[in-house]
C-alpha cells in the first residue's frame, strides 16, 4: 500500500503553515485537522484539542517570537501503525524549524539571530484529516542557543545536529513495503535487548552480555546517537556507552517500559514515540543532578539503518517535563532569575 495521500495532506498543512502568522494560524490549522484533534506537545504545552487551543498554546506564541520561519525537514516517512495497523497509518518529519529569534518565547530572550529548533512531529491520519499529533522539540537546546545553560555540563557534545548522513530520509514518494518491514523488524529486535539487558521492555528475560554485546547485534559500531540537549550527541558504540548509556543505567533506577503509541518504518527509515515510555526514580547523578521522585520519560527516537544494522539514532526527550516531576522547573527558575 501507498501513503501518498497522507503524505500529500501533512505536506499540503505544512506549506500552509508556511505562509501563516500568528494571527492567522488557528484558521490554518484547522483547515486539514479534525475537530478533535488531540495533539501533545513536550512541557510546557502537553495535550491539547482542536485547532484553537494548538494555536493558542503552541503556535501563537511561536510565531510571535520567530520571524521568517523555515521547516527544514531531515526525515518524512509514512506508515501504519506496526502495533495497530488497523487502527493508524502516520506520517512523520523530522528535522529543524529555523528562524530569527526577535521576540521572547517562554521566557527564553530573543538573540536576533537564527535559532534552529529541533522537532519530530507524528500525525495520524485518518479520513483525509489529521487528528492526531504528537510534537516534541528540544527547548533546552532552544535555550542553549540563547546563551542560557540551565543543567550542569552534559556527556555528549551540544550541536546543531545534521539529519541522515545519506541524505536521503526525505520519501515522498513510494518506498519498497519490504525495506520498511526490515527496519521496523530491526527496530523491535533492538527494544527486546534494551529490555533483556536493563530490566525493562517487553518482557523478555535477561541474558548475560556486556553492552558492547548487546549493542553490537543490531547497531554499527561507528553508530550515532543523537541526544537530545541535557545529554548530548554522542559517536560509536564504547563512546555512547560511556557518554549515555552507562550513566542512564547506573543513575536512574527502577525503570518501567510503559509502551509506545506508535512504531512505523519505511525504506531505511523508523521510528517511534511514547507517552510517556518510560517511568524510573533517579538515584543522583543522572545529568549532574540529585535523587529525585519517580519521573516519566516522553521520549521519540527515529533511526536510519545500514544494511541489517542501525547506523543512526536522533532522540527527542521532553526533559523539562521529566526535570519537572522531580520539583525542578526550569522554566520558572529562568523566568523568576529574569524579574531580578
Amino acid at each position: 500500500m501507498t501513503f501518498q495521500a497522507e503524505k500529500a495532506l501533512v505536506s499540503e498543512h505544512y506549506a500552509a503553515l508556511a505562509k501563516a502568522g500568528a494571527a492567522d494560524v488557528a484558521a490554518t490549522l484547522a483547515k486539514r485537522t479534525s475537530d478533535d484533534w488531540l495533539w501533545r506537545g513536550v512541557h510546557p504545552f502537553h495535550e491539547q484539542t482542536g485547532a484553537a487551543d494548538v494555536a493558542a498554546t503552541f503556535w501563537t506564541p511561536f510565531l510571535t517570537a520567530m520571524s521568517r520561519v523555515q521547516r527544514r525537514q531531515d526525515i518524512f516517512i509514512a506508515g501504519h501503525n506496526g502495533l495497530d495497523a488497523a487502527h493508524g497509518t502516520w506520517v512523520i518529519s523530522m528535522g529543524h524549524l529555523m528562524a530569527l529569534f526577535d521576540k521572547p518565547f517562554l521566557g527564553i530572550p530573543p538573540t536576533r539571530k537564527i535559532a534552529m529548533l529541533r522537532y519530530a512531529e507524528f500525525n495520524r491520519v485518518a479520513d483525509g484529516k489529521i487528528v492526531e499529533t504528537a510534537f516534541f522539540c528540544d527547548l533546552i537546546h532552544l535555550m542553549h542557543q540563547a546563551g542560557l545553560n540551565p543543567l550542569p555540563p552534559q556527556t555528549g557534545a551540544h550541536l546543531v545536529q545534521p539529519g541522515p548522513a545519506t541524505h536521503d530520509g526525505l520519501l515522498f514518494g513510494d518506498s519498497d513495503p519490504a525495506e520498511g518491514a526490515k527496519t521496523l523488524d530491526l527496530i523491535e529486535r533492538m527494544i527486546r535487548d534494551i529490555g533483556r539487558n536493563s530490566n525493562t521492555g517487553e518482557g523478555s528475560t535477561p541474558y548475560d552480555a556486556t553492552p558492547q554485546d548487546e549493542l553490537s547485534r543490531c547497531w554499527h559500531d561507528d553508530m550515532l546517537w543523537w541526544g537530545p540537549d541535557g545529554i548530548g550527541a554522542t559517536y560509536t558504540i564504547d563512546r555512547y556507552i560511556e557518554q549515555h548509556q552507562r550513566p542512564f543505567r547506573t543513575h536512574l533506577s527502577n525503570r518501567t517500559f510503559n509502551g509506545h503509541v506508535c512504531r512505523l518504518g519505511e525504506g531505511n527509515f523508523g521510528g517511534f514515540f511514547g507517552w510517556p515510555n518510560l517511568t524510573m526514580t533517579p538515584v543522583g547523578g543522572y545529568m549532574g543532578l540529585p535523587a529525585g521522585p519517580p519521573a516519566d520519560m516522553r521520549v521519540v527516537d527515529m533511526y536510519r539503518r545500514d544494511g541489517d544494522k542501525l547506523a543512526e539514532n536522533w532522540i527527542f526527550i521532553d526533559m523539562l517535563h521529566f526535570l519537572n516531576m522531580q520539583g525542578l522547573d526550569v522554566l520558572g527558575r529562568m523566568a523568576a532569575l529574569a524579574v531580578r
